[in-house]
């Protein structure tokens, strides 16, 4: 099983992505939680401790943990420490600017899914 604890739904993602990630079973999505900035480290531990026991329950093969940092962190390093394995998304940015009529410069940001790369 691989869950994707991020905020972009798997419904959304590319075919590339979809693929890749279903080479290691079936997608299951876990929403990222808001992480308040007034939190301190004891409530991320917290979080972090509740987050990791759900995707635990899913008895996952591998997770992709994109979000807050501080949690994301604190989430991977569990994981990690009951050998799942924990990976990102890696995607090419192409970055597209054109000038308005108004002077300004509006710039879109495509981002094309490349690989999963796993944290050491």
């Amino acid at each position: 099983m691989f869950i994707n604890f991020s905020n972009h739904s798997s419904v959304d993602w590319s075919k590339d992505q979809l693929k890749a990630a279903k080479e290691y079973g079936r997608i299951v999505d876990i929403p990222f939680p808001d992480v308040p900035p007034d939190m301190d480290e004891n409530d991320i531990t917290v979080l972090a401790n509740q987050c990791v026991e759900l995707i635990l329950s899913q008895n996952p093969k591998v997770v992709m943990c994109q979000g807050e940092f501080t949690l994301s962190y604190a989430v991977i390093t569990k994981l990690k420490e009951k050998d799942v394995v924990c990976v990102a998304a890696c995607s090419k940015r192409e970055v597209k600017s054109t000038m308005q009529k108004n002077g300004s410069t509006k710039r879109v940001s495509v981002f094309s899914f490349v690989r999963f790369r796993e944290y050491a």
